[in-house]
């Protein structure tokens, strides 16, 4: 059967969609070609946000027309929480909770048995805080990256998060088994390795590791086997919680010979009171030590920032408290989410003041802003750094080639086959930032 797959959401959900089509590939299935009307069309959906929701019912409505005699099966975070929701979406034949989401196998050979095409919502789920099992994933999609799923889940329920209600509790495999999966993306020539989860710094809740181990392991794979070239491979770590971020895992990036200078740490806030509300598990000044011990022993590391705007309890005055704490930072992006009422979360609960919605328009707009101004510092300051860029493949007919630095500075050249999925040794010219897109972000 011919098979197509549409992602939405964190790296985390292409991991996943990456591995059950190599599965289903496995068992004779194919790929439905781009234009071509697939047999049967998967949605992988995310749900971290009102308009992600959003973005997944329009998703699923332009599916449906462009494969209006497919199966569609609907999947993901937006599944897990708003499974009736979604069955009554018209043309939506099967919704698949986070754990039936590894069963796809099962249910794809059940439609193929049935052949039938006029199924009508039927609805797989799982109580999701009683889910144990790890299902491993990394995308083979791109030669060149590999995000490599490592912890999946999360204990810390933050008072305006659904993720530990979609995702279940935190859990990981070994240090043995990631390390395995590692050096057979390596080896199947993988140049750059990105470390994915949702809470990633957690790791090692279901075997009693460290993940400070786990990055020990990693930098000690081998360079040699199948696909490898002289110029190695590199490791970047996603989105780590900064009390997880250890100055002892710091100084080990700082030394290692695979991990790139390049961290993604949640902040929320720059308001303690917020924070507070927030329930999360660190205080401003904590987080300014970490980016501050980064930025000591690697000055040229770059460094993306969550950013929420417009919770409720974020006053006035919090929200200058934070504006001015961020913009002290020697950070190097901001990643900005507006905030928005999410079912079953103890914010609901609170009864604090309400940022009207334009307002958090606002907010959100001077953040970006903001970010802007601080990427384009950034690229300034490198204006004739030495570094190694991993270049990417493209279009021939396209006159330049793009790629990116180990501390995540685009750069680009005329198109040269010859360097895809290559190291190339170069001094960083004068440059324009892009819109960068935050590949470790989960």
């Amino acid at each position: 059967m011919k098979i197509s797959f549409t992602t939405l959401g964190c790296k985390l959900n292409f991991a996943e969609s990456s591995a059950l089509g190599k599965m289903l590939i496995a068992r004779g299935h194919t790929r439905a070609e781009k234009g071509e009307e697939a047999d049967i069309c998967v949605i992988n959906t995310c749900s971290v946000t009102d308009a992600a929701d959003h973005k997944d019912r329009q998703m699923i409505h332009r599916i449906r027309r462009q494969n209006p005699h497919a199966i569609l099966i609907v999947t993901g975070c937006y599944a897990q929480l708003k499974p009736g929701e979604i069955a009554k979406i018209e043309g939506v034949d099967y919704v698949l909770g986070q754990d039936e989401k590894f069963r796809l196998e099962e249910f794809v050979e059940e439609i193929e048995k049935s052949q039938v095409s006029n199924l009508k919502s039927q609805v797989f789920t799982s109580p999701i805080r009683e889910v144990e099992a790890f299902h491993g994933a990394y995308s083979k999609d791109d030669r060149t990256r590999c995000f490599l799923k490592v912890q999946d889940g999360c204990n810390y329920f933050c008072s305006y998060c659904t993720i530990p209600l979609a995702r279940g509790k935190s859990r990981n495999p070994s240090i043995e088994t990631i390390v395995q999966q590692a050096q057979e993306a390596i080896d199947g020539g993988a140049k750059e390795i990105i470390l994915s989860g949702v809470n990633i710094g957690d790791f090692g809740r279901s075997t009693g590791e460290r993940f400070i181990d786990l990055l020990r392991a990693l930098d000690g794979m081998q360079e040699s086997g199948v696909g490898i070239q002289d110029s190695g491979f590199r490791i970047r770590i996603s989105s780590c919680e900064p009390n997880l971020l250890s100055d002892e895992i710091i100084d080990f990036v700082a030394t290692s010979k695979h991990f790139a200078p390049h961290f993604h740490i949640p902040l929320q806030s720059g308001s303690n009171e917020v924070l507070k509300i927030m329930g999360r598990r660190y205080t401003r000044e904590l987080f300014a030590e970490r980016v501050n011990h980064i930025k000591t022993v690697m000055p040229h590391a770059f460094i993306g920032v969550d950013c929420m705007v417009g919770v409720r309890g974020e006053t006035d005055e919090y929200w200058e408290d934070y504006k001015t704490f961020i913009n002290s930072l020697p950070v190097s992006q901001l990643h900005v989410f507006t905030y928005s009422e999410r079912a079953n979360t103890r914010m609901l609960e609170m009864d604090l003041y309400i940022v009207p919605q334009k307002e958090r328009e606002r907010r959100s707009k001077e953040l970006h802003e903001l970010s802007a101004r601080k990427t384009a510092a950034f690229y300034a300051e490198h204006e004739g750094y030495e570094a190694t860029v991993l270049w990417e493949g493209g279009k021939v007919e396209t006159p330049l080639m793009y790629g990116w630095t180990e501390n995540y500075i685009r750069v680009s050249c005329p198109y040269d086959e010859a360097k895809v999925n290559t190291f190339e040794r170069i001094t960083v010219r004068q440059t324009v930032p892009a819109d960068i897109p935050d590949d470790t972000q989960d």
